[in-house]
C-alpha cells in the first residue's frame, strides 16, 4: 500500500497527505425571520441544521455586570453517551435594539440527545453545564457569565489603556509571550516601553517578561514602577512580591504583598506569599495565620499552602500538628519533585521530637525553616492553557452495555468487507470540496483562518496484490505554496482501510464492547500498531526521509450491518526527532444517497484532524458537497474535475444529468 504521509518540502512547507476525506452536508433551514418579538435573534433562521439534529447556541459574558467577553473563548460540546467532543470558538456579533456587541458560539448539526458544554477562555474559569438537544427548530439558547481566573496571569490589555502609538507593538509583544518567544516579546515590548513609559500595563508586561527570564532585578524594577502608576494592579503587586521573594528582599516582598491581598483578598496565592515571607523573617504565627487562609481560599489549589503552614507550627513547637500538614501536601501532591524532601523533614521533626527532654536541650533547639523552602513548591507564575485538541484514545471511559458478549471475529470480518465496499464506492462520485485550515496558538485560539474549495474526485485501486493505491484529483491543481500555510492535505478517510483484509494484521485489535453512537448500537473497537508489523497506513516524510508513524485508535461499528460510523487515532507515542508532538484524527461515514440513480454509497461525511508539528499547532477540517455519482465505466472513473468549483444550479444540472 501507498505511504499517506505529510511532507516537508522546504522549511516550513509541509504536504498532509492522509487519504481521501469527504463530508456530506445535506442541510434544511428551519424556521424563518431574523428575530423574535422580544429582539432576540431567531436563529433557526440563521443557522441551517440537518434533519434529526438541533442547534445550540451559548453567549458569554465577563463577571462584574454581565460586560461583554473581550476575547475569544473556546466551546466543548461534549455528548454524554459516547464521550465524544465537538469544538468551536466565539465570535463577536451585534445584537439587540441597540446592535450591542457579543460573544457568541453556536454548534449546528447536533444530534438529539444530552450533552456537556463547557466554556473556557484564557484568564477566566471554565464552567460547564448539562443540555437536551430535542428538535430541530427550537435552538438551545444558554447565557454564560465567566469569573476571572485568580490563579492566571492575564496579558490581555484593553486597546483604551495603551496609547494608540504603542498598541501594535504591546500586541505582538503579548503573541510572543504566549508563545514563550520571550526574545521577540522583549523587542516589541522594548519599543512598545519607549513610546508609552509611563504606561502601567507596559510595565507589567516587560516586568512579567524578565521574571520569566529569571532576571528578578529588572523584573522588580518594571513591576514596581506598574505598581506605582497604578497601586490597584493585583497580579503586579503579586508578582512584585513573589520577586522579592527569589530575590530573598523579605522586606520588598512583603511590603508589595500586604497591598496584594488587599487588593485581591479572594485569591489564595498573594496569601501564600505573604505566608512564606513572614515565615523567612522568623514571624511564624503570622505564616501560620496567613497559610490557613490561602488554604480556606485556595482548598485543593492551595496544596503548597500547607509546607508553609507545617513548618510555622513546627518552628511554634506544634510538631504533630506540623506534621500533619506537610502530610496533607503529601496526599494531595504524592509525586511533587520536593516530595522526597518533605519526607526527610517530616523524619527530621519526628527524630527530633523523640529524643529525651535533656538531649533536647543540649540540642540547638527547634530547627527554624527546615530544609524546604516553599517558594520552589509554588514554582513560577504561567498562563492558564485550555485543552486545544479532542482528548486522547485512552483518557475517555465509554459506556458499554453490560453482560453483552462481543463476537469480535464476526465484527473484524464484516467490518472488513464493508471497508472493501467502501473502496469501490470512492471511485464513483465527485464533490465540491472546502477545506477549512486554522493556526493555533497555546490556548487553541484561532490566530488565522483561511478556506479553499475545490472540484475533486478520487480512486482507490490494487495495483499490485495487497497494495492499495490512492489518486486524488483536485481543480486548479495548486503548487505547495498555494495552499494554507503550505500544508497540501489529502487522503483523510483512508483512515477506514485500518480494517481492510490486506491491512488489519498490521494491527492489534480489541473489541471494547457494545456502545452508542447518536441512537444506533455500535461495537467499539480499539486498534493498535504491531510492533512486528510493518506501518503503512501513514508516515512523515522530511526532505528526503520517510518517518513511519504508529498509530493507535477506536472505531464505532454499527452492530446490525458492521458498518463504520467513526474511527479516532492518534500517534502512539510523540516523535520529538521530527518535532511531532501530538496528531489526532476523527472521520465519520454515513450512507449519501443519490435519487437519480436509485443507489446509496457509503461515504465519509466528515475529516478533522488536530496536529502539533514543529511548535506550531493546527486544526484543518474537509468538507464535501453537491455530490455527483460517475457511471462506472473506466474513463469516467479517472476523469479530471473542472478547472473552478461549479456553483449550486450548475451542481444541480450535472446530478440531473448523471
Amino acid at each position: 500500500m501507498r505511504r499517506f504521509a505529510l511532507l516537508v518540502l522546504a522549511r516550513d512547507c509541509l504536504t498532509l497527505s492522509f487519504l481521501l476525506v469527504c463530508c456530506a452536508v445535506a442541510t434544511l433551514a428551519q424556521g424563518v425571520g431574523p428575530t423574535t418579538d422580544s429582539g432576540l435573534r431567531d436563529y433557526a433562521s440563521l443557522y441551517t441544521t440537518a434533519p434529526g439534529t438541533g442547534i445550540v447556541v451559548a453567549t458569554i459574558s465577563a463577571e462584574k455586570k454581565n460586560v461583554h467577553l473581550d476575547r475569544q473563548a473556546l466551546l466543548q460540546l461534549l455528548n454524554r453517551s459516547n464521550q465524544t467532543a465537538t469544538w468551536q470558538t466565539t465570535n463577536d456579533i451585534a445584537q439587540g435594539a441597540f446592535q450591542d456587541q457579543v460573544s457568541q458560539g453556536v454548534f449546528t448539526n447536533v444530534a438529539y440527545g444530552e450533552y456537556d458544554i463547557e466554556v473556557s477562555a484564557v484568564g477566566y474559569l471554565s464552567e460547564r453545564r448539562q443540555l437536551q438537544v430535542v428538535n430541530s427548530w427550537s435552538p438551545v439558547q444558554l447565557k454564560f457569565t465567566l469569573k476571572r481566573d485568580p490563579e492566571a496571569i492575564n496579558l490581555d490589555v484593553p486597546d483604551a489603556a495603551i496609547s494608540a502609538k504603542a498598541r501594535k507593538e504591546v500586541k505582538r509583544g503579548v503573541s510572543a509571550l504566549k508563545s514563550n518567544n520571550l526574545k521577540e516579546a522583549e523587542r516589541q515590548l522594548g519599543a512598545a516601553y519607549r513610546s508609552d513609559p509611563s504606561s502601567s500595563d507596559v510595565n507589567f508586561l516587560l516586568g512579567y517578561l524578565y521574571y520569566e527570564k529569571t532576571d528578578y532585578g529588572r523584573a522588580a524594577d518594571f513591576l514596581r514602577a506598574a505598581t506605582n502608576i497604578n497601586p490597584g494592579n493585583a497580579q503586579a503587586l503579586t508578582l512584585l512580591g513573589q520577586a522579592g521573594l527569589q530575590r530573598l528582599d523579605y522586606p520588598a516582598a512583603r511590603s508589595a504583598l500586604e497591598l496584594a491581598v488587599k487588593q485581591d483578598a479572594d485569591n489564595w496565592q498573594p496569601h501564600n506569599l505573604l505566608a512564606d515571607t513572614y515565615l523567612h523573617q522568623g514571624n511564624y504565627v503570622q505564616a501560620r495565620d496567613e497559610a490557613r487562609v490561602a488554604i480556606e481560599k485556595g482548598k485543593a489549589h492551595a496544596s503548597p499552602a500547607e509546607l508553609v503552614l507545617g513548618e510555622a507550627l513546627v518552628n511554634l513547637g506544634h510538631d504533630e500538628e506540623g506534621v500533619e500538614a506537610l502530610n496533607r501536601f503529601l496526599d494531595e501532591s504524592p509525586l511533587h519533585p520536593m516530595a522526597g524532601r518533605v519526607r526527610g523533614l517530616i523524619a527530621q521533626i519526628e527524630e527530633h521530637a523523640a529524643k529525651p527532654a535533656t538531649a533536647v536541650s543540649e540540642d540547638t533547639g527547634p530547627p527554624k525553616l527546615i530544609g524546604v523552602d516553599p517558594l520552589q513548591a509554588l514554582g513560577a507564575p504561567v498562563l492558564s492553557v485550555k485543552s486545544w485538541q479532542p482528548p486522547g484514545i485512552d483518557d475517555v471511559k465509554l459506556n458499554v452495555a453490560a453482560g453483552m458478549a462481543c463476537p469480535t471475529g464476526q465484527v473484524i470480518a464484516e467490518s472488513g468487507k464493508r471497508v472493501q465496499e467502501l473502496v469501490e464506492d470512492v471511485t464513483r462520485f465527485a464533490a465540491v470540496e472546502d477545506l477549512f485550515h486554522q493556526r493555533l496558538d497555546a490556548y487553541g485560539l484561532p490566530i488565522r483562518t483561511e478556506t479553499r474549495k475545490f472540484n475533486y474526485v478520487a480512486s482507490i485501486s490494487e495495483q499490485q496484490p495487497g497494495f492499495l493505491s490512492v489518486d486524488e484529483y483536485r481543480s486548479d491543481k495548486l503548487e505547495l505554496a498555494g495552499y494554507p500555510d503550505q500544508i497540501a492535505s489529502t487522503g483523510f478517510a483512508a483512515l477506514a482501510l485500518v480494517f481492510h483484509p490486506h491491512m488489519r494484521d498490521n494491527f492489534d485489535m480489541e473489541c471494547e464492547g457494545l456502545g452508542d453512537w447518536r441512537g444506533q448500537p455500535t461495537w467499539l473497537v480499539r486498534f493498535q500498531q504491531r510492533d512486528d508489523r510493518p506501518s503503512r497506513i501513514h508516515s512523515y516524510k522530511v526532505g528526503t526521509q520517510v518517518h513511519s508513524v504508529k498509530l493507535k485508535g477506536r472505531a464505532w461499528i454499527t452492530a446490525g450491518k458492521f458498518q463504520i460510523v467513526r474511527i479516532e487515532a492518534e500517534l502512539v507515542s510523540p516523535m520529538p526527532e521530527i518535532q511531532l508532538l501530538s496528531e489526532h484524527q476523527v472521520v465519520e461515514y454515513g450512507p449519501i444517497p443519490f435519487a437519480r440513480k436509485n443507489t446509496t454509497l457509503w461515504l465519509p461525511k466528515s475529516a478533522e484532524i488536530y496536529f502539533d508539528f514543529r511548535r506550531r499547532r493546527y486544526y484543518r477540517r474537509h468538507t464535501f458537497d453537491h455530490y455527483m455519482l460517475f457511471a462506472v465505466d473506466t474513463e469516467e472513473k479517472r476523469k479530471e474535475p473542472q478547472s473552478k468549483p461549479a456553483d449550486k444550479s450548475s451542481a444541480t444540472e450535472e446530478k440531473k444529468s448523471s
